[in-house]
């Protein structure tokens, strides 16, 4: 029998069987299933699999994590079932028929957006950096500390501090004011047309030869006046729209559309002059013309409406509502509408009331994920998800949390709604207010307006304390012996184990290389929830180096893995068994090979710094996936004391990452 057979007709079994199955691909980690009926899919019992190293829901798809030998177990599955695999492009196609309306629009917000949240971030910590330096009045007009009769500021006082605070500005700026350039580049990116026309187009809505956005109220009769453009029929004032949202994301649409019309219906021969001119210049005229003032109407009624709800006497019960359902929001993707309407709010009113409230929702999942470290702290198996999945929900990035652990016991996910609600009502009551988007976690307070800190460190008080306190309770009831760890299982596994080959012999200490140029981090800095939380092993994220294209062995080796329809990993075994997993970028795997060439195939003997693959960073930003490479440890082998050196730039080759005994 071969490896996974076993395995594979229990996974058939368990997500509803053939009939219940209508695609399945796989990618370097995981198996990945379009089902017809997702409720069908028994999760609890396919995470007890061997084989399987937990699941998650994302984009319609249902994946499995298999680890690098998702290949085998891929080509076992589809030999028992019958069932022939199809392309990834095909089984996103078909996740999205899988998919309601509402669900797909919000997919595709949702990747619209998720580039510009880092330079949102960015922009939210530089505008409360900005607060605290020259809007808070920390002394007095003696220059002595006095901060309930204050009158000056840290930059009123010090030349340096007032030149910060004015040239940050040239940063949060260019975040917030140009956005719809942002905007448009990622629609046009995220549709499949050309981004560089769309960075135009978003620059034709900020040009400074309109008359600023942010003047239009203030604006005197001679400078509407020269900001008129007028064509003998028809005139209109040359209006700028720094900062709108919906009116960015309209015009964007409308160039997609023009581009995508007269790629259609041109001749290939003339193409490239005919396509480019027919589609900019009358997109830039719809903009301004007719998609630009609908986009504002609309983009001001949204926030005020929603201002008006988190400012009413009814708040608290709004907050209350909200708080309470944003974690099932951000498992149905629909959370991405918020990051449109906290970008409006800030851009009509200069702050979110919405976005603290989305914070502490964060932070109370985590803490709920605290309560089952403690609960589960003799499971050593789960703890390997709930460590790595508190720490990163406690950073902002709640899947591992969320899908790993809170919806997997369900009643940690309800401790964690209850928590975030009560902190949320208590936030809203206080009209605390953000400058921005920001680190949606612990770190989230930076961003906070700085008169607020002491109410909303109050409310991430609530959201720590209610979720953990509520999980603890409700775990000691709810978890079983063998839940919490507190029965031997590794005994009855062993029993029901079949006979294991003999291990193989140490190789002794050792270390492994750097197999990319750039800077080290921690694993949890990866983007994505199946490398940070490590599901497949620990290890270290490797930001590639401006020019670095290379991927070199970190030691001798047996290339034990290779992905040759995209090229985008590699899997490796050294002598001592310790397994190890190189991915290139996120979800790479979708570009079909583009960009990336691999110098091996299964079965090779490497030497430490041998070429394995080469990639292209430039066509990895083009088609919108992050470059950050995974270096992961999927097995120890015999291998033991492993651990890992990250917070450095390293060398390909050169640069110890990983030691072990």
């Amino acid at each position: 029998m071969a490896k996974y057979t076993e395995d594979a007709a229990k996974l058939l079994e368990l997500v509803g069987g053939k009939e219940n199955i209508s695609a399945v691909t796989h990618c370097m980690t995981r198996m990945r299933f379009v089902l017809v009926d997702g409720s069908k899919a028994d999760v609890k019992a396919i995470e007890d699999l061997p084989a399987a190293k937990g699941t998650f829901t994302q984009a319609g798809q249902f994946q499995v994590i298999i680890g690098n030998d998702v290949a085998d177990f891929y080509q076992e599955f589809t030999a028992i079932s019958g069932i022939e695999g199809v392309s990834k492009e095909a089984a996103k196609a078909a996740a999205g028929a899988n998919q309601n309306p509402l669900q797909r629009a919000m997919g595709v917000l949702g990747e619209i957006f998720a580039p510009l949240i880092p330079a949102l971030i960015c922009g939210g910590l530089i505008l409360g950096f900005r607060n605290i330096i020259g809007e808070v009045n920390f002394f007095n007009d003696a220059g002595a500390f006095d901060l309930e009769h204050g009158t000056l500021s840290i930059a009123d006082i010090s030349t340096f501090w007032m030149g910060m605070y004015n040239f940050l500005w040239v940063i949060g700026e260019a975040v917030f004011h140009m956005l719809p350039v942002g905007i448009c580049w990622s629609v046009t990116r995220k549709m499949g047309t050309t981004p560089i026309l769309g960075i135009v187009l978003g620059l034709t809505l900020v040009s400074p030869q309109l008359l600023n956005g942010f003047s239009v109220a203030t604006a005197t009769p001679e400078e509407i006046a020269a900001h008129t453009y007028d064509f003998g029929f028809y005139s209109f004032v040359g209006t700028g729209y720094q900062g709108q949202v919906i009116a960015a994301l309209m015009a964007a649409f409308v160039l997609v559309w023009l581009e995508k019309f007269f790629t259609k219906v041109t001749l290939e021969v003339v193409r490239m002059i005919v396509v480019p001119f027919m589609s900019l210049v009358p997109a830039v005229f719809i903009a301004h013309l007719i998609v630009g003032p609908i986009g504002w109407a609309i983009g001001d009624a949204i926030a005020n409406v929603v201002n008006a709800g988190l400012s009413s006497n009814f708040r608290v019960v709004f907050a209350a509502i909200f708080g309470a359902l944003y974690a099932p929001l951000v498992m149905t993707g629909l959370h991405h509408m918020t990051n449109a309407i906290d970008t409006q709010l800030v851009n009509n009113l200069g702050y979110t009331t919405l976005w603290p409230m989305i914070a502490l929702s964060n932070i109370a999942q985590g803490s709920a994920v605290l309560a089952m470290i403690v609960l589960q702290k003799k499971n050593e198996r789960v703890q390997q998800v709930n460590i790595p999945a508190c720490v990163s929900c406690y950073l902002g990035v709640t899947e591992p949390a969320l899908f790993g652990v809170n919806l997997k016991y369900k009643f940690p996910l309800l401790c964690g709604m209850a928590g975030s609600a009560v902190a949320a009502m208590v936030c809203t009551g206080f009209s605390v207010k953000a400058l921005s988007i920001g680190v949606g976690g612990l770190p989230g307070i930076l961003s906070i307006m700085f008169n607020y800190w002491g109410i909303f460190a109050l409310c991430m008080l609530i959201a720590i304390v209610i979720p953990f306190a509520l999980t603890m309770f409700v775990g000691m009831q709810k978890l079983s012996a063998s839940e919490r760890g507190l029965v031997a299982l590794e005994a009855a596994a062993v029993a029901e184990a079949p006979a294991a080959e003999a291990a193989p012999v140490a190789s002794g200490p050792g270390e492994l290389v750097c197999p990319v140029t750039g800077s080290v981090k921690p694993i949890e800095d990866m983007p994505d929830p199946v490398f940070s939380s490590k599901c497949m092993g620990d290890g270290v994220c490797i930001e590639p180096a401006s020019g670095a294209d290379t991927v070199v062995a970190p030691a001798d080796a047996t290339v034990t893995v290779t992905m040759p329809a995209s090229n985008h990993a590699v899997g490796l075994t050294l002598a001592n068994g310790m397994e190890l997993l190189i991915h290139v970028g996120i979800d790479t795997v979708d570009m079909g090979g583009d960009g990336f060439a691999c110098f091996v195939k299964q079965g090779d003997a490497v030497k430490a710094g041998q070429k394995l693959l080469t990639f292209s960073q430039d066509k990895i930003k083009a088609a919108g996936h992050p470059t950050a490479t995974a270096f992961v440890v999927s097995a120890p082998g015999s291998a033991k004391s492993v651990s890992y050196t990250s917070g450095m730039d390293a060398e390909a080759g050169a640069t110890a990452v990983v030691s072990y005994e």
